[in-house]
């Protein structure tokens, strides 16, 4: 896809969350000036679109700084916005990248129910193929006979081997097995799926932590990315499932979907804020090329309204 291809789905995909922050702006700023009344608004306005209350006030007091009692209207507010929150991304913006001393490279795909995290396993193959690099995946989410077989049409459909087991079947032991084969057949890559686990569930988790420490008896440095898929539709709530996965799991970076669904794209900000782990990529609809490497200055400008 060229790239104005992407930039036009990624303005399509924040739309919701950039015409709430652009009409909600514009009427603020509307014929008045910058005081610590219009100020307090555009905060919790911020607030509203889940940047988080710390980011609030940090982009609210820069923008007193800058400007304070003068004289602005909505479009030069968000000008100011986009380039404080590029700021913020700017260091969280990192592609997923491939050790290519380790192989295969094994990354662990985890996350709560719903997030996406079998359609963005198929698309990173997809995209890791393209590179070409000889990539594998693993169906771990043996709890759904549909997981499963979703994976298994994302094989088919990016020429990618799957390995699978039936419903049921013990999800440590089928990445043990995927992780021999990895090797075996020379692949670059070993993605391997997981089931949805609410972070509230203790055995659930104690399940993930099985899964790492047996593949560590083929590999004692596996898994050597442990990606986190985000459902952006849930906002604030996805700060929780940083928060516990980080616990059970040593996760190296984040995948934020579902972009396009949501007004609350601004939760992005938030988490980069927070936690400040990379953001590899982004998702703002279904097809293979709607997952992306995130940049930080193409999404700020988004989701300010100020590009197409």
């Amino acid at each position: 896809m060229s790239e104005g291809g992407w930039l036009g789905r990624l303005s399509a995909g924040l739309a919701r969350s950039s015409a709430r922050l652009t009409g909600g702006i514009g009427g603020i700023f509307a014929g008045r000036r910058l005081d610590e009344t219009t100020l307090g608004e555009l905060e919790d306005l911020l607030i509203s679109a889940d940047l988080g209350v710390e980011t609030a006030a940090k982009l609210t007091a820069s923008l007193s700084r800058q400007r304070v009692d003068k004289g602005l209207d909505g479009e030069e507010v968000r000008a100011l916005l986009a380039a404080d929150i590029a700021r913020i991304l700017e260091p969280v913006a990192v592609p997923f990248a491939v050790d290519p001393g380790r192989r295969p490279h094994v990354a662990l795909v985890v996350g709560v129910n719903g997030t996406g995290k079998t359609t963005t396993v198929g698309k990173l193959a997809k995209r890791l193929g393209d590179e070409g690099r000889r990539v594998m995946m693993a169906a771990g989410d043996t709890f759904r006979a549909a997981g499963v077989s979703q994976l298994e049409l994302w094989g088919e459909r990016v020429g990618c081997p799957v390995v699978s087991r039936p419903t049921g079947a013990d999800a440590a032991g089928l990445a043990f097995d995927a992780l021999e084969r990895a090797r075996d057949e020379g692949a670059d890559v070993l993605l391997v799926d997981t089931a949805g686990r609410l972070q509230n569930r203790a055995d659930l988790m104690a399940e993930l932590q099985k899964i790492i420490r047996v593949m560590r008896k083929i590999d004692p440095s596996a898994p050597h990315s442990c990606l986190l898929v985000l459902d952006a539709t849930t906002g604030q709530n996805t700060h929780s499932q940083v928060g516990v996965f980080r616990e059970m799991t040593e996760v190296t970076g984040l995948i934020v979907t579902k972009l396009d669904g949501t007004a609350k794209g601004g939760v992005l900000v938030a988490l980069a804020e927070r936690f400040g782990l990379p953001v590899h990529a982004i998702g703002v609809g279904e097809s293979e090329d709607d997952l992306q490497p995130f940049e930080a200055g193409a999404f700020a400008d988004r989701l300010m309204g100020l590009a197409n």
